[in-house]
């Protein structure tokens, strides 16, 4: 059953695709390399302003696409951040324009290993280069210029999108006047590595992943890639919510001990991994994760050159009961940015849900976006 816009909603939205490299032109990636040609879906909500500087990049995280707000057609729910975006929101699409676009490497319209091998015709599958965080930026940032955008008021995103607004920040400071930096890692920890390399093992090991090649094989990797989805959902959540939500609840049809789906909890999880492989790939689940395990942007003893000459204006935002990127993340972020001379505000927020609290209408956590961008459209109103 299709769901209804309310009243601060964008309405009745449609994703686009632009093509921003080509075979001739393609996109040079950090390891060596290139790309092309590189699709890229995206959404925009709000307008423009006629100087082009109320633009503000959302950046999605590991499982999110282009569609952040707003509705399709016969979608029976909106976009991931539509509690964040819409008219009288924190972006407030009546102030600012706002733009979502699916990764490169995903599997929601941008190019990833799903898509067309123009030198084989086959789906690229393992045949498609490894990512980096940087490669992923200069998608994003091919696609600002595309739309005539320059400067960027700001770009934010939670999770993997965090990352993203972190690196783009770092790398190109003179584009970017604020980012925000939310429920994210500047480093994973060896625990949050070993979560991906096992999520990735039951993906890889499945008897349907024909080493990459399951498309041609007429076959999908579906076991393995629903347990990596139940797996990773569980550090999406604080043990406090999974109480207040499921305690111990028996299944309602679970009548004997055995190994089933015998508690709620086990329902949910279930559920979770099925749903999941409506609208995911198992290839982009490989190197997307691969992305973050390596993403580690203060290595380097030039890492902070670029901020240093452009300061960028910085809120860096962590929840009490993450415990996937808790504070201590955040909070290295922090430490980092200010030793290089940088205005940081930092925030944690208290939130029972866990890491999953970013995509959440989290009452002080709105009120914060919604005080920084609010000033930060003030300066440039000025």
């Amino acid at each position: 059953m299709a769901g209804t816009p309310d009243a601060g909603s964008v309405g009745l939205v449609r994703t686009r695709n632009v093509r921003l490299f080509t075979a001739e032109e393609p996109l040079v990636l950090e390891r060596g390399g290139t790309l092309g040609p590189v699709d890229v879906a995206y959404e925009t909500y709000g307008t423009l302003s006629p100087d082009a500087d109320n633009a503000v990049f959302v950046c999605h995280a590991l499982t999110g696409d282009a569609h952040a707000a707003g509705w399709h057609e016969g979608a029976r729910r909106p976009g991931w951040w539509d509690n964040l975006i819409g008219p009288g929101k924190p972006l407030d699409t009546d102030r600012f324009f706002v733009i979502s676009a699916n990764l490169i490497g995903g599997c929601q319209g941008s190019t990833g290993p799903s898509s067309t091998n123009p030198e084989t015709g086959q789906a690229y599958g393992l045949d498609f280069p490894v990512l980096m965080m940087r490669d992923l930026v200069a998608a994003h940032r091919a696609l600002v210029k595309h739309l005539g955008i320059t400067r960027l008021l700001a770009v934010l995103g939670g999770s993997l999108g965090g990352m993203q607004a972190l690196q783009w920040a770092l790398d190109y400071p003179e584009e970017v006047a604020n980012s925000l930096v939310i429920a994210a890692s500047s480093r994973l920890t060896a625990q949050n590595i070993a979560f991906s390399a096992v999520a990735r093992r039951a993906i890889m090991t499945d008897p349907h992943f024909e080493e990459g090649a399951y498309a041609a094989a007429g076959v999908n990797p579906d076991t393995g890639l629903s347990i990596a989805r139940m797996m990773a959902h569980i550090t999406y959540l604080s043990e406090d919510a999974l109480t207040e939500k499921f305690g111990r609840q028996p299944h309602p049809d679970a009548h004997e001990p055995g190994f089933g789906i015998d508690f709620a909890v086990e329902s949910y999880l279930d559920h979770q991994g099925q749903a999941f492989l409506e609208r995911f790939d198992a290839l982009s689940y490989l190197y997307l994760t691969r992305v973050m395990d390596y993403f580690d942007p203060f290595t380097g003893a030039d890492a902070l050159d670029a901020v240093r000459t452009s300061p960028v204006n910085w809120l860096v935002m962590s929840f009490a009961s993450d415990w996937r990127f808790g504070t201590d993340h955040s909070r290295r972020i922090v430490r980092t940015l200010e030793h290089a001379g940088q205005p940081v505000t930092f925030r944690e927020v208290p939130s029972a849900w866990g890491h999953d609290s970013f995509l959440l209408e989290v009452e002080p956590y709105h009120a914060t976006l919604r005080a920084f961008l609010g000033r930060a459209l003030a300066e440039v109103e000025r």
